[in-house]
């Protein structure tokens, strides 16, 4: 390895050469507290910055071994540091002057949402913290200004790494604060299973947003109280007594007039998969991690899925067993939803009435008087949504405005009032009973067949060939294929839709054979996961991307199933 004197030596040499001559310095470098790699180089200094990353060992960076001795700990922690580290990162940002991009200083900027990224990683068994960051050499035009590089390599980025990385630099009652919260979500989550419960919102969470564009909580917002009726108390590991709302499992109703924080809460619960930060308002709304948003995806493809549980007996005789099209409607969109979350291992389905297709979710008695069910297709979710939590323990929190047929399903209804939740039920199943609900006789469901086996793409032969692009929180593309997330809503980072491309792309190369099932791969690649860590789908630990973000393994089945160029064959 090669130390930084000897680093300092090449960019005296290459100082005032043509750019590309940048190229040499390529390698890792010795320096007095880490070892810093210089990955990839850019072009020219209006490309894309070039990519470094630093290793900090353990016993330098001197932090306890309790910072990181679960895995929920290790996330927090890292999420800490990597937020101090892009804190004093921008203090110097473009402080080195040059052309286009010279100067630049950047490093992932983590949202409300505490999320396992590859932009900071503590190695588990050691401590040893590895940041990875992008840096704009600089240049004047396009010749070398090596002198300017020499500011940001050698006093720049040893202040960030004393000033952020090191125990003696972090605030001992701040970190504390971090594994603290980081210890009682997981807690929460815990008791969540033990208790039968799907979700727990604390009494004074703050649930609405500064804005729609901003995750920041709201100002002077209604703190959440819950009803005396569904209130549950935690003992938390550090934080004490929290009481708040538990919502047990079953079907749940949560109704109320427009504007009174109906989705506001739905909202909150969908996000409630993440742990987010101290401050946020949300710290303590915490909803079962395998939950999914589901929602009419009008003009999605579909690649051969089972839709027969809600989608059957077609006019034109297409098989719903294993339907496919280019365009779907609303109520075959989320027909298919569904079911492809229960193929994703989903046990609380989240819906809202406004993002629904009204003939998926119910018809009423006139209609089926008018149009009866022998010739309706369509089997609607208010016939199966028992049958959901029933057969198959899947529990649902539905956002209804103007269904009250839904009263007769409920287990637990739940008013929207000012903001504030009542709890209902007695009050409206004594009102239903004014209003029966004529169920027709809806055969059981059979368990959706999964067995859907992917072909491998011959246009991903070659690795090297293969470019990606993401696109927000909108979507990706791979090559020329274009894949897009917009309605999957509980994606909330670029980087988790960055994440996603690379394990495409990987599954593509690697796990699509024509053997295994879509299910039997994604269950493979998230196997590895815990033990090789971004590296289960990247090039390697040494090339791994600084801007990646762990998706649930339920985004990686929605973006599989997003794919038009998927090539599913028929199941055996």
């Amino acid at each position: 390895m090669k130390t930084a004197a000897d680093l300092q030596t090449l960019l005296r040499q290459i100082d005032h050469k043509g750019y590309p001559a940048y190229k040499d310095t390529k390698g890792k470098y010795q320096f007095q507290q880490y070892v810093l790699s210089i990955d990839h180089v850019q072009g020219d200094p209006f490309a894309a910055p070039s990519k470094v990353s630093l290793l900090l060992p353990g016993r330098v960076a001197g932090f306890d071994k309790k910072c990181y001795d679960t895995n929920v700990r290790r996330v927090a922690f890292q999420d800490y540091l990597l937020r101090r580290m892009a804190a004093k990162i921008k203090d110097f940002s473009f402080k080195a002057k040059g052309s286009g991009k010279s100067g630049l200083l950047g490093i992932s900027h983590p949202g409300q949402e505490i999320l396992e990224r590859s932009a900071c990683t503590v190695d588990p068994q050691s401590g040893d913290i590895t940041v990875r960051m992008e840096i704009g050499f600089p240049a004047n035009g396009r010749t070398i200004n090596s002198g300017e590089l020499g500011k940001i390599l050698f006093d720049f980025l040893p202040v960030c790494v004393r000033q952020t990385l090191l125990a003696a630099s972090c605030p001992k009652d701040g970190l504390e604060k971090v594994l603290f919260l980081a210890d009682d979500q997981q807690y929460i989550r815990q008791e969540l299973k033990k208790r039968e419960l799907v979700a727990f919102v604390a009494n004074g969470a703050i649930l609405p947003r500064k804005s729609g564009v901003s995750a920041l909580p709201m100002r002077e917002a209604v703190p959440f109280q819950s009803p005396a009726s569904m209130e549950v108390i935690m003992e938390l590991p550090h934080g004490g007594k929290l009481a708040g709302m538990g919502i047990r499992k079953g079907v749940t109703l949560i109704v109320g007039g427009g504007y009174h924080g109906k989705s506001t809460l739905l909202e909150a619960l969908e996000l409630g998969v993440y742990n987010h930060i101290q401050g946020d308002g949300r710290e303590y709304v915490i909803t079962d991690e395998s939950a999914v948003k589901l929602r009419a995806e009008d003009g999605r493809s579909i690649q051969r899925t089972d839709i027969s549980m809600f989608i059957r007996n077609l006019p034109n005789g297409r098989d719903t067993k294993t339907f496919y099209t280019e365009d779907a409607s609303g109520s075959t969109s989320q027909a298919a939803n569904t079911v492809e979350a229960m193929e994703a291992g989903a046990e609380v389905f989240l819906i809202d009435e406004d993002t629904s297709a009204t003939n998926f979710m119910i018809r009423d008695e006139l209609m089926q008087r008018v149009v009866s069910r022998e010739v309706e297709p369509i089997i609607p979710f208010i016939d199966r949504v028992r049958e959901l939590y029933e057969k198959y323990g899947i529990s649902t929190i539905l956002v209804a405005g103007s269904c009250g047929s839904y009263f007769h399903m409920a287990d637990c209804i739940i008013q929207m009032n000012k903001y504030q939740p009542v709890e209902i039920t007695t009050l409206a199943k004594k009102e239903a009973e004014s209003f029966p609900y004529t169920l027709g006789r809806v055969d059981a469901a059979g368990e959706p067949d999964y067995r859907r086996v992917v072909r491998r793409d011959a246009a991903f032969a070659k690795d090297d060939r293969i470019k990606m692009r993401t696109d927000g929180t909108d979507g990706f593309s791979i090559n020329r294929e274009e894949v897009d997330l917009r309605y999957v809503e509980q994606l909330t980072d670029s980087e988790q839709l960055t994440a996603l491309s690379h394990m495409i792309k990987y599954m593509k190369l690697h796990s699509f054979d024509g053997k295994r099932t879509l299910r039997e791969a994604v269950e493979e690649l998230y196997g590895s996961i815990p033990a090789k860590g971004f590296g289960a789908f990247c090039e390697g630990e040494g090339k791994l991307p600084g801007n990646l973000a762990l998706p649930r393994k339920q985004e990686l089945y929605a973006a599989l199933n997003r794919c038009r160029e998927l090539i599913v064959v028929e199941k055996g």
